[in-house]
């Protein structure tokens, strides 16, 4: 799945939570978020994968370029050989396998470049674009982490507010003992 859909899930979710009231926090299932979360983990080898084929490809290329300048240089030697067993034509021959030799190496580098050319721009572009998105994910995550501890901080101050129970109260309830323990951000 391509990973900016799932931080455009992960940014409905959040814009769909409910909000909470005189705050500017927001409640989200925990669940979904999770599990987009989830699913971003697993695409974004999908998107090293993809680059990992276009690196593949390259080696292909060049593996092919290099074969073929192979070839026309052993071309080029079979037929300066003709060429150098007939007397007449010895140094035209040697000038035009020369020739030959040396467009064939021009001609694989500059396959080598066009192809090198095209696998830096797409891993350039890959790797922008999975800066963006792990950005997108870092600041969803500190979010609702800082929810977390917001929502905790109310928790524990309102348990300190409370007014310290009754004596007359049932012997029962004041007895107990209440551990208030913070939310896990782990």
């Amino acid at each position: 799945m391509d990973i900016q859909h799932l931080v455009d899930r992960l940014e409905d979710l959040i814009d769909e939570g409910r909000h909470i009231a005189f705050s500017k926090y927001t409640m989200i299932d925990e669940e979904h978020a999770l599990e987009i979360i989830d699913q971003m983990r697993i695409s974004v080898p999908e998107q090293i994968e993809k680059a990992s084929r276009m690196i593949n490809q390259r080696d292909r290329m060049m593996a092919q370029a290099n074969e073929e300048a192979t070839r026309i240089v052993e071309l080029a030697r079979e037929r300066s050989q003709e060429l150098v067993e007939r007397d007449a034509i010895v140094q035209t021959a040697n000038n035009r396998a020369k020739n030959i030799i040396d467009q064939a190496r021009r001609e694989a580098d500059q396959i080598r470049a066009e192809a090198d050319a095209y696998v830096l721009q797409a891993l350039k572009e890959l790797e922008a674009q999975l800066i963006k998105n792990l950005t997108v994910t870092r600041n969803g995550i500190a979010k609702i982490v800082d929810e977390r501890e917001a929502a905790q901080a109310r928790v524990q101050t309102t348990y300190e507010q409370a007014p310290a129970p009754d004596t007359d109260m049932a012997p029962e309830l004041v007895e107990q003992d209440v551990e208030v323990r913070p939310f896990s951000t782990k």
